[in-house]
């Protein structure tokens, strides 16, 4: 029997192309093309990060904005190609990133959430069989078959939340998103990530959050300008952090425990 991790990342790098100077008009574009071609620097997001996540862990990422989580996330949910490097996803994956990020706001509830569970590689008909309950647990049944654009941004977080939950995934990937709703709705939202956590999910969750973290994640990874400070036990991880930012944080040598966390440059997780 396999004992391959479900979430594997081998020394994953990912770089964008900046151009020196923005064209303001496609016209400007291709005569800078035609005449001299066009200068770019090269923005490297995510550089050389290596880490597994094993079934049923719980991998918290946290890390200064523009330090490459939400790309990193991306990469891992597919939705980018790395670089270089190698990402090896075992199972089915629900990506919670930037909720409702495909939403048609001329299209009604239910049928975007037939598009949104085709854009998760879900087939349509069961899909609409789905309607119903994913709109019951979202609390807008009332609102199934109103265009999106008289929705508030809230409820459509809550939609597509709820779309994205209503499978049991083996991987789950969460990009500061356990925050949607009111608090009667976030109180639900993290039962439900319990629930698929107990049930075997493998899950990364991005948020600033820094007891939420501490809380719920196994092991934390530290991400700086695209590179892996730190990765080990949640307490160590955490307290590291927040003390390189600035931000007040407790840590109690007994709830750490023994001090299992690597905080050399370049640390890993493979």
């Amino acid at each position: 029997m396999s004992h391959e991790p479900p979430i594997r990342v081998e020394d994953l790098t990912l770089e964008y192309r900046v151009p020196h100077h923005r064209a303001n008009s496609l016209k400007e574009a291709m005569v800078r093309i035609a005449r001299r071609g066009i200068a770019y620097d090269l923005l490297r997001a995510v550089d050389g990060v290596s880490f597994h996540v094993d079934q049923g862990e719980v991998m918290g990422i946290v890390g200064p904005n523009g330090a490459g989580k939400s790309t990193l996330m991306k990469v891992i949910a597919r939705v980018l190609p790395p670089t270089a490097g190698r990402v090896r996803v075992r199972g089915r994956v629900s990506p919670m990133i930037e909720l409702g990020a495909g939403f048609n706001a001329e299209q009604t509830g239910r049928e975007n959430v037939i598009l949104y569970g085709a854009l998760l590689g879900r087939d349509a008909n069961h899909m609409k069989s789905r309607c119903a309950a994913i709109a019951e647990w979202a609390g807008l049944t009332d609102y199934l078959d109103v265009p999106i654009r008289a929705y508030s941004s809230g409820m459509v977080a809550r939609l597509a939340f709820s779309v994205a939950v209503d499978v049991e995934p083996s991987v789950l990937l969460i990009d500061e998103i356990l925050a949607v709703g009111d608090a009667s709705f976030q109180m639900k939202s993290s039962e439900r990530m319990t629930e698929l956590i107990g049930a075997g999910a493998s899950v990364v969750l991005v948020s600033h959050q820094l007891q939420q973290i501490v809380d719920r994640c196994d092991r934390v990874m530290w991400l700086e300008h695209g590179v892996l400070k730190a990765l080990g036990r949640p307490q160590e991880v955490v307290a590291a952090y927040a003390e390189a930012v600035g931000v007040p944080w407790d840590l109690h040598e007994e709830e750490a425990g023994p001090p299992e966390t690597d905080l050399t440059p370049g640390a890993t997780g493979a």
